[in-house]
């Protein structure tokens, strides 16, 4: 009698332990698009912090790059399917008040990654300085151009926060180097495909180009590729630190990138609303340190993105 009570007792505990794991926590992880490195690497710290916090973390992206309409539609979703908390980067940081304007009524905690949204209340903001991004990472552009030279400049999305300060950046940084001279500063959407196409544009232009100042990584491999097909030679920076820039950077193609540290701010996301969750105190900002990853220092950044791990709360609030 006694054995068999002890099988039922271990037999309801089973039962209960499998109906806790099912009713884990979820998290609804919003990012712009499927093609900037920079948000498969959120997604990818998300879902590493996701494991080992043990909640479920869904994914929502635009089929269409940055589409409003669509991210809007997403979010209806949502509210209506009501996880326990939202990771929100925010297609247009302007744009999107009316999303999360639905997200606070539906009383779904939310924490705003990378892009700092206009309005709304959030239980933190994660993120990097792009100003101090676009300084940093121009001054090794500029240190290695030295007192002279001509640049162009490949904008993100005119409009975007990110975009915005991280020209601020790199003017601030220009001004520092009277001699150096801007020949063009183009918009190419933070996109590859319209990064080759100015590039190449501009290559046609101008016989004499030393360097380019890029907003983001898949803009400065863009104008790699365009310089590579017009057989010239120019300094190139970008900005994410993405695993494709520190390959360039390792094999002396690319000149550096400012790490934008997406894995993690998608680690940090997921944390801070878990904490949330559980009524732990959670900063209203956390800014991650601002670095540039060169041929000097790109080692520590050289990780394949399966043995990239999170860091703890603790390290993260020391960032």
């Amino acid at each position: 009698m006694k054995s068999i009570s002890w099988r039922f007792m271990v037999l309801v505990l089973c039962l209960y332990g499998s109906a806790a794991y099912a009713d884990k926590e979820s998290i609804a992880l919003f990012t712009k698009n499927q093609t900037n490195p920079y948000f498969e690497s959120v997604r990818l710290g998300a879902r590493s912090a996701a494991n080992e916090l043990h909640v479920t973390l869904t994914n929502y992206v635009p089929t269409q790059t940055d589409s409003i309409p669509e991210q809007m539609s997403q979010i209806d979703d949502v509210v209506v399917k009501h996880p326990n908390a939202v990771v929100f980067v925010p297609v247009d940081f302007k744009a999107m008040g009316p999303g999360i304007k639905k997200l606070n009524a539906a009383k779904i905690p939310t924490v705003n990654v990378g892009d700092k949204a206009q309005s709304g209340d959030f239980v933190t903001f994660v993120g990097a300085s792009d100003y101090q991004l676009g300084l940093q990472t121009a001054r090794v552009l500029l240190k290695s151009l030295g007192v002279k030279g001509n640049v162009i400049i490949l904008e993100g999305v005119k409009g975007t926060s990110t975009s915005e300060e991280r020209m601020r950046g790199f003017h601030d940084a220009l001004k520092e180097v009277p001699g150096v001279r801007v020949l063009s500063s183009q918009p190419a959407n933070y996109q590859g495909m319209q990064a080759l196409q100015v590039t190449e544009n501009l290559l046609q232009t101008y016989p004499k180009i030393d360097g380019i100042l890029a907003a983001n990584d898949a803009m400065a491999i863009g104008a790699l590729d365009a310089l590579d097909g017009a057989n010239r030679k120019a300094e190139v920076v970008g900005i994410a630190a993405s695993k494709e820039a520190v390959d360039l950077i390792k094999e002396g193609k690319l000149l550096a990138s400012g790490d934008y540290s997406g894995f993690k701010q998608g680690c940090i996301g997921v944390m801070a609303a878990v904490r949330s969750l559980h009524k732990e105190p959670v900063p209203e900002e956390i800014s991650l340190k601002t670095e540039v990853v060169t041929s000097a220092n790109y080692q520590s950044f050289d990780v394949a993105p399966e043995k990239m791990t999170c860091p703890t709360w603790a390290d993260a609030l020391r960032q």
